[in-house]
């Protein structure tokens, strides 16, 4: 069984419902109160103010990683924007719920760029270099349907919500601390209406949507896997704890899959249960991998606790396809 031609049709009612609920439920909130504005300084430039120094950095190395990589990822939206506007339609409540959402997700990077500025936290004009070069690459998707294209961005949306909120936590900074919890909400609050819409799907087509479901599953990765350097910056976070391949397990994919019914759900087809039992065995690859990657982590902290990391690809919580 499969989605009929206007699936989107079918779902619109949904989507409608869920954006009401959305809307009644997510706070207003502002950018510009979440920047230590009174700590800024002039740069260099026109303003003659003061160059930007390594030394001035009150961040570890992983959370000036993972602010970095969460920014840039934000920095994309344009093209996240054309990919679901495609795909997803600009018409009555699917239109209304991408503009809506680009709106909401727009605010993000508008706030941790102000906030790394004030605090001089990454070096200013190395950071604007990779974000042209980032955003000027693009982001496209590869999804094969609709269902497809809505199974990722329920994970992602999750997936980021722990990258943000995991960032603040590992921050001594308070305001750090708190900015990077009010985006997390933002995060949360996508990634439900996803899981509900996507909840629906199961309901109207139960074998293909677990399928869809597996596929991303299986093959995920983040939208920021191209960022310039990339793939270092990921092992560093991943290593720090912020982001890894337990996290991905335990707090993303575990938690979606239960809220879904996914593994416990009856009455599914050949396809369906296929589906399903690759699910269970990349839950099993991962869990390994990850006991394997903090084994490895624990020894190069103990043999050389200041020396860079090496990357085996295979520590990282996603298909990694960034450049070195």
């Amino acid at each position: 069984m499969s989605l009929p031609p206007d699936h989107l049709s079918e779902l619109e009612p949904t989507v409608a419902r869920l954006l009401d609920r959305h809307l009644a439920t997510a706070p207003e909130w502002f950018p510009h109160a979440y920047i230590p504005w009174n700590q800024a300084t002039d740069f260099d430039g026109p303003l003659d103010g003061a160059p930007w120094e390594a030394d001035q950095s009150q961040l570890p190395p992983a959370v000036a990683d993972a602010l970095t990589v969460n920014l840039l990822t934000e920095d994309n939206l344009p093209s996240y924007h054309f990919e679901i506007a495609t795909q997803f339609g600009r018409d009555g409540a699917w239109g209304a719920w991408v503009h809506r959402w680009t709106a909401e997700e727009d605010r993000h990077a508008h706030a941790l760029r102000g906030y790394l500025h004030a605090r001089r936290a990454v070096d200013p004009v190395a950071l604007e270099r990779q974000r042209m070069r980032h955003v000027s690459a693009g982001y496209t998707s590869d999804h094969a349907s609709l269902l497809h294209g809505l199974a990722y961005v329920t994970v992602q949306e999750l997936a980021t919500r722990e990258a943000h909120r995991n960032t603040g936590l590992a921050c001594a900074d308070p305001v750090a601390r708190q900015l990077t919890a009010r985006i997390a909400a933002d995060e949360n609050l996508h990634m439900i209406f996803y899981r509900d819409l996507y909840a629906a799907a199961v309901e109207l087509d139960p074998d293909g949507a677990v399928a869809a479901l597996a596929d991303v599953i299986c093959a995920f990765d983040m939208p920021g896997t191209t960022i310039p350097g990339f793939r270092q910056r990921a092992l560093r976070i991943a290593a720090s704890g912020i982001y890894n391949l337990d996290v991905h397990r335990r707090h993303v994919l575990q938690p979606l899959l239960r809220a879904l019914g996914v593994l416990t759900r009856s009455g599914l087809g050949a396809a369906g249960e296929q589906a399903r039992d690759r699910i269970g065995r990349h839950l099993d690859e991962l869990q390994t991998r990850a006991e394997r990657a903090g084994r490895l982590f624990d020894r190069m902290r103990e043999a050389a606790p200041a020396a860079p990391l090496p990357c085996p690809a295979s520590s990282l919580p996603y298909d990694e396809k960034g450049g070195p």
